[in-house]
C-alpha cells in the first residue's frame, strides 16, 4: 500500500505535526478506533505514573494531610 500524500516526509514539520496531519486525514471509523486506543493508552500511562509516585513516597505528605483532616472531622461524606 502506498503512503498517503499527507504521509510525505516534510523536514520542516515536527513529528507531532506530522502525526497531527495524519490524524486529520483519517476516515471517521479509523479516527474512532484511534481515539479509543489513545484513551486506553493514556489511562494506563496515568496509572503507571500514579503507581510510581505512590511507590516512591511522593504522595505520602498529601495522604497524611488528608488523613489528618479526616481525623479532625474536617471532611464530608460523598
Amino acid at each position: 500500500m502506498a503512503p498517503s500524500p499527507s504521509a510525505a516526509y516534510n523536514p520542516s514539520m515536527s513529528k507531532v505535526e506530522q502525526i497531527e496531519q495524519e490524524i486529520r486525514a483519517l476516515p471517521r471509523e479509523e479516527l474512532s478506533t484511534l481515539r479509543r486506543w489513545f484513551q486506553e493508552y493514556d489511562a494506563e500511562a496515568w496509572d503507571r505514573e500514579i503507581e510510581a509516585d505512590v511507590a516512591s513516597g511522593k504522595l505520602d505528605a498529601l495522604a497524611e494531610k488528608a488523613l489528618k483532616a479526616h481525623r479532625a472531622k474536617k471532611t464530608t461524606a460523598l
